[in-house]
C-alpha cells in the first residue's frame, strides 16, 4: 500500500524550445492533485527545469558553469511561480527545498531536512525539490534522477516515479531500432549498462537513460521500486499511480 510517492520530472518534459511547456506542467500538477485527493497520497516533487526556465529570460551560453548557475538563479523563482499558480487552482500549497550532495552526507543537515519534510507533508503541502545549482561548485549529485533517488530513500517514500521523454526502458535504443521492446519489469541492471556515458536529448538536460538506470539501481539495492514512464503523455502514469494498473512503462523492482 503506497503512502508516500516521489515524482521526478525532467527538463525535456518541462521545456519546449525556449519556453516552459505550460500544458505539460499543468497536466503534471493535475496528476499530483488527483493522487493527493483521490488516493490520499503524500507527494514529493523533484523538478528540473530551472536552467531552461532562466534561459527564457536571458540567453546565456549554458556550457559555461557560471552562466548555468546564473540561469538557474533566474529560472528557479519563475518555475516556482508557475507551479504555485497551477497548484493553487486545486487549493494546494507548495514549498521549495534546494539540496546539494553535501546535505545528504551531513547527519545534522539531513536530520533537519527530514524534520522539515515531515512537517510539510503532515500539513498537506507539496514539497518541490531541485538541486541547488547556484552554490554547487559542479553538479555534485550529477543530475536530478539521482537526486530523486536520494530523496526517495532519505525521506522514506514507497516509490519513485520518473516521468521523462521516453515511455519506459527498452532492450535497445527505440530511436535507432524499430524492433526495440519495452521492458515492463526489470529486476537486474548490468554493470555495462550502468557504466555507459550519459547522453541527454534536451540542450538543458543532464543525464539520459543511464542516470535513470543508476537511480533505479540505487533504489533496488534498498528494496524500493522505481517506475519510469512518459511525462509527455501521462496516461500510463495515471494507470500505474492512480489506478494501480501496470499497462505500460517500466517498473524496476528487486527480486
Amino acid at each position: 500500500m503506497m503512502k508516500r510517492v516521489v515524482i521526478k520530472v525532467g527538463t525535456a518534459v518541462l521545456t519546449q524550445g525556449e519556453e516552459l511547456a505550460f500544458s505539460r506542467l499543468k497536466n503534471l500538477v493535475e496528476l499530483i492533485a488527483k493522487l493527493k485527493m483521490k488516493k490520499n497520497l503524500e507527494v514529493i516533487l523533484v523538478s528540473s527545469g530551472a536552467v531552461g526556465s532562466g534561459y527564457t529570460t536571458l540567453k546565456l551560453d549554458k556550457s559555461n558553469l557560471v552562466n548555468k548557475q546564473t540561469l538557474a538563479a533566474i529560472g528557479q523563482p519563475k518555475l516556482m511561480k508557475t507551479y504555485q499558480e497551477y497548484f493553487e487552482e486545486f487549493g494546494i500549497n507548495i514549498a521549495q527545498m534546494l539540496f546539494t550532495a553535501d546535505d545528504f552526507d551531513s547527519r545534522r543537515r539531513s536530520k533537519n531536512a527530514r524534520n522539515v519534510m515531515q512537517t510539510l507533508l503532515a500539513n498537506n503541502i507539496v514539497p518541490i525539490i531541485n538541486e541547488n545549482d547556484v552554490i554547487s561548485t559542479d553538479e555534485l549529485i550529477g543530475d536530478n534522477d539521482q537526486l530523486a533517488a536520494y530523496v526517495t530513500h532519505y525521506f522514506e517514500a514507497d516509490i519513485l516515479a520518473i516521468l521523462t521523454d521516453i515511455d519506459g526502458y527498452y532492450n535497445k535504443n527505440p530511436r535507432e531500432f524499430e524492433d526495440a521492446e519495452l521492458q515492463k519489469i526489470v529486476s537486474n541492471i548490468s554493470s555495462e549498462e550502468l557504466n555507459k556515458a550519459p547522453s541527454a536529448n534536451s540542450q538543458f538536460a543532464t543525464g539520459g537513460i543511464v542516470t535513470k538506470l543508476k537511480a533505479a539501481d540505487f533504489l533496488m539495492q534498498k528494496n524500493i521500486p522505481m517506475y519510469l514512464s512518459s511525462g509527455f503523455d501521462l496516461t500510463n502514469a495515471y494507470d500505474f499511480l492512480l489506478y494501480d494498473e501496470h499497462k505500460s512503462g517500466t517498473l524496476f523492482i528487486a527480486k
